[in-house]
C-alpha cells in the first residue's frame, strides 16, 4: 500500500523537475552558451578557437617530458606559457595556509560545509549529464571516504568551496582567472582522460597524484566525445590501455608525471589529461577565462 506522504513527496519532486526541452530549444541554448563563452574569451567562436589550438599544437616540438621548474614571476610564467607546452613549478603552494591543514582540520572547522560528492561509477559517466552525485556535509563525506566501501572511493571534485579560498595564495599569472575549484578524496579517486579548452593552473596541496598528458592534436588518436564546446572526454584509459578497442591510441604521445605537495602544473588549453590520487589528496585549480596564452602570443 502506498502511503499518502509518499505520493505527495513524489508529486512535489515531479513539480521541481525542469521542463523538457525540444531539440530546437536545446540547440538554441547550446548556441547561446557558446556565444557567451566566445565573447568572454575574445574569440570569434569556440570552434575556431579549438581549431587554432590544435593547429598550433601540430607545430610544437615532440612531447616527451614535462619540465620541472622553480617558482616563476608573472613575466617568466607568461613567457614560458606562450610556448604552448605544459610545465611544472615546484614548491609554489608549499607555504599556503591550506597546506598545513589535514582531514581532521576539515572535520573540526568545516564539518557542516555542504558538499556534493561523486559516488558510484563516476568514471564511465564522467561526461554525462546524469553522473551519480550525492549532497552531504563535509563531516558526512569524510566519514564516507573513511568507510572503505567497495568500488570507486567517493570524490569531491570540481567544487567551489569558498570557505577555503582565503587559505590559498594564487600567483597573478592569469588576467581573468575563474574561481578556485577544489578536489578532495582518498587514494583511487580519478578524473578520466579529457581536454578542457581553457588554460589551467593545477596545484597539489596534500598528497600525490599521477597525471597523464597528451597534446591537443592527438585527439585524432583518443576517440574524444563532446561534453560541451569547451570539454571533450576520451574513453581511452592510459593506465589500462585497451588497444584492441582503441588501436589509434598507440600513436598518442602520453607522458606521465607525479605531482607532489606544493607543485603547480600548467596545463595549456586543449591538452588531454587524466588524474588519479595516489594517497588522500587535496588539490585546487583555476581555469583562465581569456584567450589561451599560446594563441594570444602566437605569431601572425
Amino acid at each position: 500500500m502506498v502511503e499518502k506522504d509518499d505520493v505527495q513527496a513524489g508529486q512535489a519532486q515531479l513539480q521541481r523537475l525542469p521542463p523538457r526541452l525540444t531539440p530546437e530549444e536545446t540547440a538554441a541554448r547550446k548556441a547561446a552558451r557558446e556565444r557567451r563563452d566566445a565573447d568572454m574569451r575574445g574569440v570569434s567562436s569556440i570552434d575556431a578557437m579549438r581549431a587554432a589550438i590544435k593547429g598550433g599544437a601540430q607545430r610544437l616540438p615532440p612531447f616527451t617530458q614535462i619540465p620541472r621548474l622553480g617558482r616563476l614571476d608573472a613575466s617568466g610564467f607568461l613567457a614560458r606559457a606562450a610556448g604552448g607546452m605544459p610545465f611544472l613549478m615546484a614548491g609554489v603552494a608549499s607555504r599556503w595556509p591550506l597546506a598545513s591543514f589535514t582531514p581532521q582540520t576539515l572535520r573540526e572547522r568545516f564539518s557542516a560545509l555542504p558538499v556534493r560528492a561523486r559516488v558510484g561509477d563516476y568514471v564511465n559517466t564522467a561526461f554525462a549529464s546524469d553522473r551519480a552525485m550525492r549532497d552531504m556535509s563535509m563531516r558526512e563525506y569524510l566519514a564516507l571516504a573513511d568507510s572503505g566501501a567497495a568500488g570507486l572511493p567517493p570524490y569531491l571534485g570540481n567544487l567551489e568551496l569558498r570557505e577555503l579560498n582565503r587559505f590559498c595564495h594564487w600567483p597573478a599569472y592569469f588576467t581573468k582567472p575563474g574561481p578556485p575549484r577544489f578536489w578532495l578524496g582518498p587514494a583511487g579517486t580519478v578524473t578520466p582522460l579529457h581536454a578542457d579548452y581553457d588554460d589551467n593552473l593545477f596545484v597539489q596541496i596534500w598528497g600525490s597524484k599521477r597525471i597523464f598528458l597528451a597534446p591537443p592534436h592527438h585527439d585524432a588518436f583518443l576517440y574524444p566525445r563532446e561534453a560541451n564546446a569547451l570539454l571533450f572526454g576520451s574513453p581511452f584509459d592510459p593506465e589500462a590501455p585497451d588497444y584492441e578497442r582503441f588501436p589509434l591510441a598507440r600513436q598518442a604521445a602520453l607522458v606521465e608525471l607525479v605531482v607532489q605537495p606544493g607543485d603547480m602544473l600548467y596545463v595549456p588549453a586543449g591538452w588531454f589529461h587524466q588524474v588519479r590520487s595516489l594517497s588522500f589528496s587535496l588539490s585546487s585549480n583555476r581555469w583562465s577565462r581569456t584567450m589561451p596564452l599560446a594563441l594570444l602570443h602566437a605569431s601572425p
